[in-house]
């Protein structure tokens, strides 16, 4: 079937609207400056409506979602069941002076349902838990440095950032420490040096950061992280706000073989219902509760209500085999179009949240071409980040994928 090609003229006229008024007219990902939409006049930037896997914009043109709203979309758009819970619950009360039993009824759901957890806090940004963890690992530890991984990201806290980023100050950084992903030998080096001031180890369960294929551990390296982390007293804290309940409802850190001190979710929890929440071990709860840490709308009711429903359905579809298996056909069938067409598509980290990168020149910039080309036919991914998976993906919006992919591959080789 032919593609319509895309043209975004009502989503321009809003962006130039929003520059007079919003710092860089979108901001985040969703900023043409972030990096991720090149060129950024390939992508809408604004939305009408959207539902199950599928958004349309200003303009009118419908896309196949393959970034779920970064994350959130974990069980599709305006899930009927999360969205039920949510506004039963909005009528009854949401933001209280005192907190509906609903954060009691969540946190006992999330220990219930994640292996390393014998406690949660709940805030309302992925950022939210790193920071929390951080500070709670500084405040057991009663040291400073936190060992990073290169490559990372854990938030916009001054600590996650970059000495040369704007805003940030040499002292706000000073304590960071980094090492190679699956470098354990580097790892235990740099402890060394550092003994007896290390407070905390973070990292994502396994790198998928953006501007590179994502890695997975190698065999046997988390388990010795743990082990190393054990001996010296570092708080291990793995950041699972991206993989979090799409590889294992059990946690990430379940997933590989091991168990996180601290564990930080967000996406998944709530199908976009705006909750994040940490969750560790029972020796870090005194050091959690000592911390001067909350928000304005951190106890609101609704998301709790929506993250109860959310956490039950994914358990109900046994989601992450879902998302495993879609993902399987989905990007071995990217694969098998790339090369008929002539290219080579690398597919890096894990099925459920993939990262593509067409390995046929350095620059990228034939890369970049096609994911455009696929997002003018209707396809919605970006260039340099990686894709996520809801479950509402039917096989016939992959297929819809394969033949739009054979479209875009047949437009780039006409140009290369």
């Amino acid at each position: 079937m032919a593609s319509k090609y895309y043209n975004y003229t009502k989503s321009n006229e809003l962006y130039k609207r929003a520059c007079k008024v919003i710092p860089s007219g979108l901001y985040g990902h969703q900023g043409p400056a972030e990096g991720c939409w090149i060129p950024p006049t390939s992508w809408p930037f604004f939305t009408d409506h959207a539902e199950k896997s599928y958004f349309w914009d200003v303009d009118g043109n419908k896309f196949i979602d393959y970034m779920c709203a970064y994350g959130p979309n974990v069980l599709g758009y305006n899930d009927p069941d999360v969205d039920a819970a949510a506004i039963e619950q909005a009528k009854k009360e949401n933001c209280v002076t005192t907190p509906s039993t609903k954060i009691l009824e969540l946190a006992e759901l999330m220990v219930d349902t994640v292996a390393s957890a014998d406690w949660a806090f709940f805030m309302k940004n992925g950022n939210d838990t790193t920071q929390g963890a951080i500070m709670c690992a500084r405040a057991y530890t009663h040291r400073k440095k936190i060992i990073f991984v290169n490559g990372f990201y854990h938030g916009v806290s001054m600590w996650t950032q970059k000495i040369d980023y704007p805003g940030v100050l040499p002292e706000d950084v000073a304590n960071n420490l980094y090492v190679d992903w699956n470098d354990f030998e580097a790892l235990e080096k740099l402890v060394a040096e550092n003994e007896g001031e290390i407070a905390a180890f973070i990292s994502t369960p396994y790198l998928h950061g953006n501007f590179y294929d994502n890695v997975l551990p190698e065999e046997g390296y988390w388990q010795k992280v743990r082990k190393l982390c054990t001996e010296k007293g570092i708080v291990l804290i793995v950041d699972d706000v991206r993989a979090g309940f799409r590889l294992d409802l059990a946690g990430s850190d379940h997933f590989y073989g091991f168990e996180a001190d601290l564990i930080c979710f967000c996406k998944a929890i709530a199908n976009g219902w705006n909750v994040s929440a940490l969750c560790g071990k029972e020796f870090l709860k005194s050091s959690m509760s000592a911390l001067s840490y909350t928000g304005s709308y951190w106890m609101s009711a609704v998301p709790f209500a929506a993250g109860i429903a959310c956490i039950n359905k994914l358990k109900a579809l046994d989601a992450p085999k879902l998302f495993r298996e879609k993902g399987l056909k989905l990007t071995n069938g990217l694969k098998e179009v790339a090369a008929a067409n002539g290219f080579n598509l690398v597919v890096s980290g894990e099925p459920a949240l993939f990262y593509l990168r067409l390995a046929d020149d350095d620059s990228l910039l034939i890369h970049q071409d096609w994911v455009q080309e696929m997002v003018h036919r209707g396809i919605y991914i970006t260039s340099h980040h990686n894709h996520f998976l809801n479950a509402s993906l039917t096989d016939e919006d992959i297929a819809r994928t394969l033949e739009v992919a054979d479209d875009a591959f047949k437009a780039i080789r006409s140009k290369y």
